[in-house]
This record gives structure tokens, C-alpha cells and sequence, in this order.
């Protein structure tokens, strides 16, 4: 349905817009820092996750309702601000105490814990809602047909890269975490990095406009 060259433009640029820093990108190497490979790569996959429901708003035209409105638009932004909020006071709360998570370590938080934080941050981030609406229609010919397939199509696409580069970053951070969190004094303060990140992505979203 989609030419191939057409999909190597577009993974090309998903790849790009993916690994260039931005709020996601900070999430997956703190979270991942401070918790370990498992948990970096479950909120990696829970932000990729996200970015499918952002692309189902896009095809089936929600997200382009929602946005248009000014005040919904600030709901959401507020909602997200308030929840990386809150991952930031859970951070500086229990700094210390949870460690890196460890597939035999009962005591760590599962990962299911991870992925849903990362979905749910994610998800109610309206400026990846309108990432989405402007992006994908770039890559979708009405000629083609089955506009909304296309639109489906590339977002799963989209989704799947981001779980391969996050769950890297996610890998990558928690093998640096690993080795700095051997020293009982230095996982808290990297857990309050963590947390401090997270509040100053909650006031950068809180900011933005449209």
C-alpha cells in the first residue's frame, strides 16, 4: 500500500525525531539511571505504547477535535504536568530505598509499574498529540486509499522503532546506573536527579503552548 521508499523516508525521520533529545528521551535515561535496565526499558515501552493511542487519536480524527480546543488543551497539559509531578516526588520520596530493579528481586517494583508510568506520561502529553496530527499526514497519500489504514500503519511503525530506541536508552542507562548506584550515598542523590528532572519536564509542559 505504501511505496517503499515512502516508508524509508518515514522510519528515517521517526528514527531522528526518536533519538533527538527531548522530554521522552530524559524520562527513559533518568528513570532507567536510578532504576535499573528493566525499569528504563518498561517506561520506554510504556512511552511507546502512548505513542499508538496518539496515533489512533490522529486516525480516527479525536486528537484534531480535542486540540482544537483551548481549554482541553490545558487540562491536559495540566494533568501531565501534575503526574511527572508526582513520578518526581515518588523519586525524592524513596530515594535510596528501591535500588535497581532485578528480574530475581521480588522486592523491586514490578515492571508492569514501570510501563504504565511511561504510557499514562506519555498519553496525556498534548504536545505529543499534536507531534502526531502534524507528522503522519506528511507520509499518507490519499491516492493510495485507506487513509486511516495508512495513518495505522505508520503509527505502529512509529511505535515499534520507539521500543527498540528507548528500550537501548533504557538498557544503556540502567547498565550506567548499575555501576553508579554501588555506592549506597551516590543512588540517592541520583534518585533526586531523577526526580528533579521530572519537575522541571512538569514546569517546561505546564508552559507550553500551542
Amino acid at each position: 500500500m505504501i511505496p517503499i521508499e515512502v516508508l524509508l523516508a518515514f522510519l528515517a525521520a521517526s528514527a531522528l525525531i526518536t533519538i533527538a533529545p527531548g522530554p521522552d528521551n530524559l524520562m527513559v535515561l533518568s528513570v532507567g539511571i536510578s532504576r535499573g535496565r528493566a525499569a528504563g526499558i518498561g517506561f520506554g515501552i510504556g512511552c511507546a505504547l502512548g505513542c499508538f493511542v496518539h496515533t489512533l487519536w490522529a486516525t480516527l480524527g479525536i486528537g484534531a477535535v480535542v486540540m482544537a480546543s483551548e481549554e482541553t488543551f490545558i487540562t491536559l497539559k495540566m494533568a501531565g504536568a501534575a503526574y511527572l509531578v508526582y513520578i518526581g516526588i515518588m523519586a525524592w520520596s524513596h530515594a535510596g530505598k528501591l535500588g535497581v530493579i532485578k528480574l530475581d528481586d521480588a522486592s523491586a517494583e514490578p515492571l508492569a509499574v514501570h510501563v504504565r508510568r511511561g504510557f499514562i506520561a506519555n498519553v496525556i502529553n498534548p504536545k505529543v498529540a499534536l507531534f502526531f496530527i502534524a507528522f503522519l499526514p506528511q507520509f499518507v497519500d490519499p491516492a493510495r486509499g485507506a487513509v486511516w489504514l495508512q495513518m495505522l500503519l505508520l503509527g505502529a511503525l512509529f511505535a515499534a522503532l520507539t521500543v527498540v530506541i528507548f528500550g537501548s536508552l533504557g538498557w544503556s542507562a540502567g547498565s550506567l546506573g548499575a555501576r553508579l548506584q554501588r555506592q549506597p550515598k551516590l543512588a540517592v542523590w541520583l534518585d533526586r536527579c531523577a526526580g528533579t528532572i521530572f519537575f522541571g519536564l512538569a514546569l517546561h509542559l505546564a508552559m507550553a503552548s500551542r
